[in-house]
C-alpha cells in the first residue's frame, strides 16, 4: 500500500501543479472568474490531500500498520478523484449539477483526516527506523 499511497500523492502533486499552469494560462479568457475559483479550488485540494498521502506514508514507515493509516490513505484518493473530479468537470463544463457530487468528496477528506488524527494519537513515535540505512 506504501508504493500506491506514494505514487498517487506524487501523481496528483504533478497534477496539481499541472492544472494550477493550465487553469491560469489556458482557462483565463476562456471560463468565467467563478468558475476560475473553483477549477483553483480543486486545484488547491488535490495539492493538500497528495501531501497528506505523504504523511499516511510516513506514519506507516513508523510502527505496525494500522487501519486508520488504510482508511486515510484509500479516502485522500477517492476524495482527490471525487472532489477534484467533480469541480473541474463543474469548471470546464459549466454544468452546474458537478457541485452536487462535490460533497462526496468532502466527506471523504474529512473521513481521511479524522483517520490521519486516529493514527498520530495511536501511532509509535519510534523514529530511530527512519534514518537506519537499509542496504
Amino acid at each position: 500500500m506504501d508504493r500506491i499511497f506514494l505514487v498517487a500523492g506524487a501523481a496528483f502533486a504533478f497534477l496539481a501543479v499541472g492544472a494550477g499552469a493550465f487553469g491560469t494560462h489556458a482557462l483565463r479568457d476562456r471560463v468565467p472568474p467563478e468558475r476560475i475559483q473553483t477549477f483553483e479550488t480543486a486545484t488547491r485540494y488535490t495539492m493538500y490531500h497528495a501531501l497528506g498521502l505523504f504523511a499516511v506514508v510516513w506514519f506507516r514507515t513508523l510502527g505496525p500498520d494500522q487501519v486508520s493509516e488504510t482508511v486515510a490513505g484509500v479516502a485522500f484518493i477517492v476524495g482527490v478523484v471525487v472532489f477534484g473530479g467533480s469541480l473541474v468537470t463543474l469548471s470546464l463544463t459549466g454544468e452546474r449539477r458537478w457541485g452536487a457530487v462535490a460533497p462526496i468528496g468532502g466527506a471523504c477528506f474529512l473521513l481521511g483526516w479524522a483517520a490521519l488524527l486516529i493514527a498520530a494519537l495511536t501511532a509509535p513515535l519510534d523514529f530511530a527506523p527512519l534514518f537506519q540505512a537499509k542496504l
